[in-house]
């Protein structure tokens, strides 16, 4: 073993994670950014209607959660959890046919852009309401406890979410029954233009917690390593019966609310400054560090990519849209009602 190898494995084994895992996150950071930058570039060529969503400059706070979550255990995504639906392993083919409105879609075209959702994949559906799917999660949560199965659900929010009354309401929920719960707030300073010191008097939104009786973490949203260990911990201590964990991400959206937003109520000087805290950059230059990337496999890995994001646009594109009556369709469960003994 050379002296660089040695040094490799030694700075390694001081962030505690695999090589495979490392490679996995940042493999999964770049498929949410060149797929979240291309959707951009897509509405403004007009190839699909609403509006558009970004995550850019917040990828972590989803991957760096989302990344070793089992199928079976449940997401509740707001409209900015690309980078949730992507790790949790919905199809490129899916996901674009989503933002294009067409019935190959999970949703069969039925909501906004951006609402990623999957019931292979334990997604709900996001709801336009905020937070709204935080609720549902607790709910799914309680119904894993009373099954007696291991599983989790994890709810991401904004910090303007957290200043609503039905997000407090399950929190507490969570809190009294032990729930196999985490809460992962992204901080990106912003609710849609509205800043982080008018929804809460309090410096960090992770002292919400306290108040519920469960701990409360803030962290740097922007360090993939940091964030997926936080979160394995507090996934950890979810499947072991110990109750939730609310994690607050500090990070940033580059671009305006949505793409009809162009972002002028802040500073270009915040921007810039968040800017030199990017997320890809930062797991590159780790990644480097440790011999595991390089630039040739950076350029294969984009490649290999772009051909999946231009063959998905294609199979959304030459998809149909629904019919009128779908609105009709899905509206209840076909196992409606459920029967108490199947449990």
């Amino acid at each position: 073993m050379s002296a660089n190898q040695a040094a490799n494995k030694s700075k390694l084994k001081q962030i505690g994670l695999s090589e495979e895992t490392l490679l996995g996150l940042y493999t999964n950071l770049m498929r949410t950014r060149l797929l979240d930058e291309k959707f951009r570039k897509l509405f403004r060529q007009g190839r699909f209607a609403g509006t558009y969503f970004s995550a850019v400059g917040q990828e972590a706070t989803t991957v760096g959660v989302t990344y070793g979550l089992r199928d079976e255990d449940i997401i509740g995504p707001s409209h900015r959890e690309i980078g949730a639906a992507v790790t949790k392993g919905i199809p490129f083919r899916e996901i674009v046919a989503q933002v294009f409105a067409r019935s190959s879609s999970p949703d069969k075209g039925k909501t906004h852009p951006c609402h990623y959702g999957s019931r292979e994949k334990g997604i709900i559906n996001p709801a336009s309401t905020v937070a709204g799917q935080t609720v549902v999660a607790t709910g799914c949560a309680m119904a894993f406890k009373i099954q007696k199965k291991d599983n989790v659900a994890v709810a991401f929010f904004g910090e303007g979410s957290t200043a609503r009354g039905g997000w407090h309401e399950a929190l507490n929920f969570a809190g009294i029954h032990k729930l196999p719960m985490i809460y992962v707030c992204q901080n990106n300073l912003w609710a849609e233009s509205v800043p982080a010191t008018l929804q809460g008097a309090i410096e960090h939104f992770a002292d919400r917690a306290k108040a519920y009786g469960f701990p409360g973490v803030t962290i740097d949203g922007n360090d993939v390593v940091v964030v997926h260990k936080t979160a394995q911990e507090a996934i950890a201590r979810a499947r072991a019966g110990d109750g939730p964990t609310l994690i607050e991400c500090m990070t940033y959206r580059w671009y305006g609310h949505s793409e009809i937003d162009p972002a002028n109520y802040r500073r270009s000087e915040e921007l810039e400054e968040w800017k030199k805290k990017d997320p890809i950059a930062r797991a590159e230059l780790l990644l480097t560090e440790l011999g595991l990337l390089t630039v040739e496999k950076r350029e294969v890995l984009v490649e290999r990519i772009e051909q999946e994001m231009e063959e998905a646009i294609k199979f959304a594109e030459e998809s149909k849209y629904s019919e009128p009556e779908e609105a009709y369709c899905d509206v209840y469960s076909d196992k409606f009602p459920v029967r108490r003994e199947e449990y």
